[in-house]
């Protein structure tokens, strides 16, 4: 199925079907490049640039988390239910609060991968996703 036939009808797209597909793809990149671009050598397990900025003392974990609010805010421009958008901002909170406990939150923080998370929210949302 392509992503038009998915998305065709079901009232989220803001604009256009190209528009929500583009939309779609720019916060894909993002979360990844937050949560998954780096591989910690000799495992399997991935971090981003959000677990490294989040070693920063309490301030690394708002920086991050107004980051990802982003994908929050083009997930509301592509109209998705107000329910979708409640856990995304609710995962991004609980993301937030645990990475400021030093060392402890840091790790949840790696493991966790909110944005991720976020983003499989909005491609169930869109019916991309069982």
């Amino acid at each position: 199925m392509t992503y038009a036939h998915a998305t065709a009808g079901n009232g989220f797209a803001s604009s256009s079907t190209a528009e929500t597909a583009q939309r779609l793809r720019r916060v894909q990149r993002l979360a990844w490049l937050l949560d998954a671009a780096f591989r910690v050598p000799g495992t399997r397990f991935r971090l981003g640039v959000d677990a490294i900025v989040g070693l920063l003392p309490v301030g690394g974990s708002v920086i991050m988390g107004m980051v990802s609010l982003y994908i929050v805010w083009e997930a509301w421009r592509m109209r998705l239910p107000t329910s979708v958008l409640g856990r995304m901002v609710a995962n991004i909170v609980l993301e937030t609060v645990v990475d400021t406990v030093p060392v402890a939150g840091d790790l949840f923080d790696a493991a966790f991968k909110a944005n991720l998370r976020n983003v499989a929210l909005m491609e169930q949302a869109l019916g991309l996703r069982p």
